[in-house]
């Protein structure tokens, strides 16, 4: 008998202990633990919104005034000026290439000096440097030729050549009495055409009498 009561009060004992013990709280029922996002732990370190980086945008410099300087020298400083897609072009509409650009000088350029974005391509209109630059602007190169020949009369046999359609028959003849071959076409202005200007183009051969720019026709 005594081992049973000691028994029953040892349960009793330890089903007292049991009920005022500390109570474990898991919080599955009345809270759900969240990680702060990045953007969200900044606002909370500094007190203001996160903002996205801006894109990338184009930089932009002075470009400089380069008219009256030589083609390579105009080319070396825009360079420095941060503008590295450069062209040029024969002022006087011979269709001349810039083969030795210090044998060049610039007329005008293309943007005007000033702000620009440095991707912008700057083009040089040019002379050689004993010429004069056009005092009208650009001397313009003819444009493509139709089914009618355009009046090609002092615009270069190179220029003219281009505007005709290229299955063309072409021959150059000089005109001055010279009989000289006519190797460098830019530097040979067009006298006249056979077929004549307006005449009507259909594939026929075209004849073009010519003289070195500075002479007479």
């Amino acid at each position: 008998m005594r081992i049973t009561r000691v028994s029953a009060a040892a349960t009793l004992l330890l089903a007292a202990l049991t009920a005022c013990g500390p109570t474990v709280d898991t919080g599955t029922d009345d809270a759900t633990t969240t990680t702060p996002s990045a953007s969200e732990a900044s606002v909370a370190d500094t007190g203001q919104a996160a903002t996205e980086p801006s894109a990338d945008t184009k930089s932009t410099a002075a470009l400089p005034d380069m008219v009256g300087k030589g083609l390579q020298s105009a080319q070396d400083e825009a360079q420095a000026a941060g503008f590295y897609l450069l062209t040029s072009h024969d002022a006087l509409g011979r269709g001349r290439n810039q083969l030795l650009d210090r044998n060049w000088k610039v007329c005008a350029q293309t943007p005007a000096p000033g702000a620009h974005a440095t991707d912008t391509q700057v083009d040089f209109s040019t002379v050689k440097l004993e010429e004069s630059c056009p005092a009208s602007g650009d001397q313009s190169e003819p444009e493509a030729a139709g089914g009618t020949m355009p009046d090609f009369a002092g615009k270069s046999v190179k220029a003219a050549r281009q505007a005709l359609d290229g299955s063309t028959s072409i021959t150059v003849d000089d005109v001055s009495g010279q009989d000289r071959m006519v190797l460098m076409e830019s530097n040979w202005q067009v006298c006249s055409t056979d077929p004549a200007a307006g005449a009507e183009l259909d594939g026929q051969p075209v004849t073009i009498g010519a003289v070195k720019f500075g002479e007479s026709c």
